[in-house]
């Protein structure tokens, strides 16, 4: 038989259901592939060995017949913005593990956990973020930065780093993540994988950050389009509760003709969801941004953005310039938004001076931002909203960068500043809007969006190399489109310049 390392999540998920591999063998793959790698990568923050391998043990005990989930035996993780019962949540942030390092440990699941605990999943532990999930880097001051498997002087991305970084690494088959301007599809394009972020209450969502504008969804980190459809699949499903656990189980434990996963194989029988016309996909490198900011487009961001186009046209698709523009109050208003989250958190000032600069600098904004002057700013968004749904409606999707430069270094949103310096917060937030441009804006207006790697190209610099890709923007409620036309570009063959094997074997120096 193939060895796990081989099998995408769905081929290590039928060979889980045929029991031709036990939960117990694939959790202690998993695990070894962890200890032997994540000393270099920075991608957990917190593993749970034990309870995995008794949690594998009482899944492989399961009596013939017995309802199994659609995730059974698959080892996961989540970020550490999540509460896993029994394990430690700093959610990145040193103003909530005290002066002594500890954290404070979970005393319940968390709505997303128990949707993967009903699915049958199996947890290995906690990977590393931003505080608070604010940022599109994985680096704070709580434990190693979260690297990128392809070039380790540069970082995961953010704010579901460690999550892409252990799945381009293969020490997970597939990840959850949360995006709320881009903390999906930024690590997924920064690691050579796919990120999908799905449309607005596509997911029953309950995440760590405060959430005004209704920004943040869970969605799938993969390797495949077929592997984030199983995923995305079991985050659809009812968040179970203690009085009918059970029958949540048995529903996700379904598979039926409606699943994304079923849409994606009936694509490559050639019955993709939009029928059988070519799809008109609009191209614009045109970023929200652009008001505010000078936002340089790097050679590497547009030989991706190239490559991707040659791709989709190669597919069958119609790909034409369009014509964009974008409201100049969004800049100021997204901020606005985007840092109140850290004036609730709620900490009290001694927790408050262990911050990060930039977190500390968000926090001191919010608290001095009134509660009219936080309407305003989300009733500007609504309106760019409908704007965009609007103009964006002209095509059946919109093709942009995924990012606009290549994986940044370590330390590079911050330099000439301490990462605990807010003097540094200006230099930080626009170097990431620099890095991102045309992330946040998708969690704004609601529509779902993916990022597919479609080039490899050296680093400037270190010359190692790395992916770039490019984001496809559906219509509202076009997940399976967006996964439909990213297994058409798996199936075109290797992505130009792409390695012959995953990321090289990270081992840790010897201590």
């Amino acid at each position: 038989m193939t060895g796990i390392e081989d099998l995408t999540a769905v081929g290590l998920r039928d060979a889980l259901a045929r029991r031709e591999v036990s939960a117990v063998e694939a959790a202690e793959h998993f695990l070894a592939r962890v200890r032997e790698d994540d000393g270099a990568l920075g991608a957990f923050v917190h593993v749970a060995a034990d309870a995995a391998l008794d949690r594998a043990r009482a899944l492989d005990a399961l009596p013939a017949g017995a309802p199994r989930g659609a995730l059974h035996g698959l080892p996961l993780a989540v970020k550490d913005l999540h509460d896993v019962a029994g394990m430690p949540t700093t959610h990145g942030s040193a103003a909530l593990t005290g002066p002594d390092g500890g954290a404070p440990v979970a005393a319940e699941d968390d709505d997303l956990v128990r949707v993967l605990r009903g699915s049958g999943a199996v947890l290995l532990g906690k990977t590393q973020v931003p505080e608070f999930g604010l940022n599109c880097y994985s680096e704070n001051l709580v434990a190693p930065p979260a690297r990128n498997p392809w070039d380790l002087s540069t970082g995961a991305g953010g704010s579901s780093g460690g999550q892409a970084a252990a799945v381009a690494a293969g020490m997970l088959p597939v990840a959850p993540g949360s995006d709320g301007g881009g903390s999906i599809r930024i690590p997924a394009a920064a690691c050579g994988l796919v990120g999908l972020k799905p449309n607005r209450g596509r997911v029953p969502t309950a995440d760590a950050q405060s959430d005004a504008a209704q920004l943040v969804v869970n969605g799938p980190i993969a390797r495949t389009a077929e592997d984030a459809a199983l995923l995305l699949d079991v985050l659809c499903a009812p968040v179970p509760g203690p009085a009918h656990g059970n029958r949540v189980r048995r529903a996700v434990a379904a598979a039926p003709e409606s699943s994304f996963l079923a849409a994606v194989r009936r694509t490559r029988r050639g019955d993709p969801p939009w029928g059988t016309r070519p799809l008109r996909i609009g191209v614009s490198t045109a970023s929200p941004f652009d008001a505010v900011d000078e936002i340089t487009v790097a050679p590497e961001a547009r030989a991706a953005l190239a490559a991707g186009i040659a791709r989709l046209r190669a597919a069958g698709h119609e790909v034409e310039e369009a014509e964009l523009a974008y409201d100049p109050g969004y800049g100021a208003a997204f901020f606005d938004v985007w840092t109140t989250a850290m004036g609730t958190a709620p900490l009290d000032e001694e927790a408050a001076g262990r911050l990060t600069g930039l977190a500390a600098a968000f926090r001191e904004r919010a608290l001095g931002r009134s509660a009219v002057a936080l309407a305003r700013a989300v009733a500007v968004l609504r309106r760019i909203e409908q704007e965009v749904v609007q103009a964006y409606g002209a095509w059946d999707m919109v093709l942009t960068p995924a990012l606009a430069l290549t994986p940044r270094p370590l330390g590079w949103y911050w330099e000439g500043h301490d990462l605990a310096d807010p003097s540094g917060a200006d230099q930080d937030y626009r170097r990431q809007c620099r890095y991102t441009p045309w992330t946040s804006l998708i969690n704004v207006v609601g529509l779902p969006a993916v990022t597919v790697p479609t080039l490899w190209t050296p680093a400037p610099g270190t010359g190692a190399v790395v992916p770039m890709g490019v984001q496809l923007v559906g219509r509202p409620s076009a997940e399976a489109d967006l996964l439909g036309v990213a297994a058409q570009l798996e199936d075109l063959g290797p992505v130009p310049g792409a390695p012959a094997a995953g990321p090289p074997r990270r081992r840790a120096p010897a201590s």
